[in-house]
């Protein structure tokens, strides 16, 4: 029975090795997919703008979706990605990352690993809108008390609005109003700028959607606060509403 089961031991060890040599293979090739894609001058320019990696190659997103299509999803390649300090790497773990295969905890964790709004809305896109919990995401990161989160759940919304998910039939309007006209008056301008972007995309499917947020946004019409005014009107001029 021992030699049965170190046996087994044995033949399981060498399996997560050949996994981990293969993912480490792989991880080498694409390596080398980006150097030879590399751009130094918009490289160069998103670093002047703050963007933040140990390493940024510069490719595009239709090149790294030519990339990612020479590859199969895997999520052990996906996470590998993922926890690379690479621009390129991170937005690849979003497009390599089987959608079926993703765990509400994974992607509790992975919404943390956002760095920047390049990275929001590849992993929003490319992911987070593609689960069957969806909705569940966006009532629980919309109430987080990290602003990075709550950005992301505007944001994941969004692109469920945009794409008319029936998960957004899920999602108690109220409650989401609420947190969304709060987060208005923020500080943070990418959260302001992912609440309005949530409000949009929502009043865009329908003409009572439009006027459900126009009524809730009503006290910023005559706001004595200039940016409050400004996305009244930004909303209205949505719309289509000129008076």
């Amino acid at each position: 029975m021992k030699i049965v089961v170190l046996a087994m031991n044995n033949v399981l060890l060498q399996v997560i090795l050949f996994k981990k040599i293969t993912v480490e293979q792989i991880l080498q090739k694409i390596r080398t997919d980006l150097r030879l894609s590399m751009n130094g001058v918009i490289a160069s320019s998103m670093r002047s703008k703050g963007i933040d990696f140990r390493m940024i190659f510069g490719v595009e997103i239709p090149k790294l979706k030519q990339i990612a299509a020479s590859y199969k999803s895997d999520k052990i390649l996906a996470e590998a990605l993922w926890e690379e300090d690479v621009r390129e790497m991170k937005i690849l773990a979003t497009m390599l990352f089987p959608p079926d295969k993703l765990t509400k905890e994974a992607a509790d964790r992975w919404v943390t690993g956002i760095v920047n709004q390049e990275i929001r809305e590849q992993i929003c896109k490319n992911l987070f809108q593609e689960v069957d919990f969806s909705d569940d995401l966006v009532r629980e990161w919309a109430r987080s008390d990290d602003e990075s989160v709550r950005t992301t759940g505007y944001w994941l919304f969004a692109r469920l609005c945009i794409i008319r998910s029936e998960s957004v039939h899920g999602i108690d309007m109220d409650e989401l109003l609420e947190d969304v006209i709060t987060d208005l008056r923020g500080a943070s301008l990418f959260l302001r700028q992912s609440a309005l972007n949530a409000l949009k995309f929502y009043g865009r499917i329908s003409h009572g959607n439009a006027e459900k947020i126009l009524s809730s946004v009503v006290s910023f019409k005559n706001s004595d606060i200039i940016p409050e005014r400004e996305m009244f009107d930004q909303l209205r001029f949505e719309f289509g509403y000129y008076s």
